[in-house]
């Protein structure tokens, strides 16, 4: 029988070592605490960019490490970036529609005799 590249049933996995995942550990806490510190911090409208920039970065290290994306082949890389790519675009759609947006005008209440 050929061999073939795909995986079996009876494969063990992939044998990481803990001190990695306690390394992934520090730096997704470390994040966690740019995100605290970052959302005391006024940018202006850059703050949501700001949150999503954190956010994606912790999420990859969850998916890289913890989820072992790292040992995946391409096909299903492919897989895991499609929805990336959608989230960026209809994000990227938000931020070209916000400009254009006027500012809300605040209710006059009137009080009536």
């Amino acid at each position: 029988m050929a061999h073939s590249n795909h995986h079996s049933h009876d494969e063990i996995g992939h044998v990481v070592p803990e001190s990695l995942f306690f390394k992934v550990l520090l730096t997704l806490l470390f994040l966690t605490a740019v995100t605290i510190l970052a959302a005391q911090v006024d940018l202006g409208k850059w703050n949501i960019v700001g949150a999503l920039v954190i956010a994606s970065v912790k999420a990859s290290l969850v998916i890289y490490f913890f989820m072992h994306g790292k040992y995946e082949n391409r096909i299903i890389w492919t897989y895991i970036l499609i929805p990336f790519i959608l989230l960026a675009i209809m994000i990227g759609g938000v931020f070209t529609d916000d400009p254009f947006r006027s500012k809300p005008v605040p209710l006059q209440v009137t009080q009536q005799p």
